[in-house]
């Protein structure tokens, strides 16, 4: 499938505004917008897993679209939702255990770049990734 591969990140669009609005404090969002994160996408069927690595952390994450599951950021932050497939987007609905507030993110392919977009409370940022 079109998501499928190594996807290393190039650039960030208005993200240490969002963690800003996430509440990661300065020091984190510093270090996260240079956390060299990988991702290694595969799709079988409905199946999804994700091995994410970056400066902070090496995980693998498993997940069917439609169906809801538990997700921890690098931060620590708690999120309940899932992802759907919406033409040729991955639809995120996540809310954080925390505070019940919405953070949607949709990762698309356009022009041989994986676009993952963020929205928590009004703002949005973008990750940026290339193909390896």
């Amino acid at each position: 499938m079109a998501f499928d591969g190594t996807w290393k990140i190039d650039r960030n669009e208005n993200y240490e505004k969002f963690m800003e609005k996430m509440g990661i404090n300065v020091v984190k969002r510093k270090l996260a917008s240079h956390d060299n994160l990988k991702l290694i996408i595969t799709q079988e069927g409905n199946k999804f897993t994700v091995k994410e690595s970056s400066t902070f952390r090496n995980i693998e994450v498993v997940f069917e679209l439609g169906v809801t599951f538990n997700y921890s950021l690098a931060d620590g932050t708690e999120l309940t939702g899932a992802w759907s497939l919406d033409g040729n987007k991955l639809v995120g609905k996540f809310k954080r255990v925390d505070n019940g507030n919405e953070l949607n993110t949709v990762r698309e392919i356009t022009g041989g770049e994986m676009v993952q977009t963020y929205v928590y409370e009004g703002v949005e940022a973008k990750r940026i990734f290339k193909k390896e």
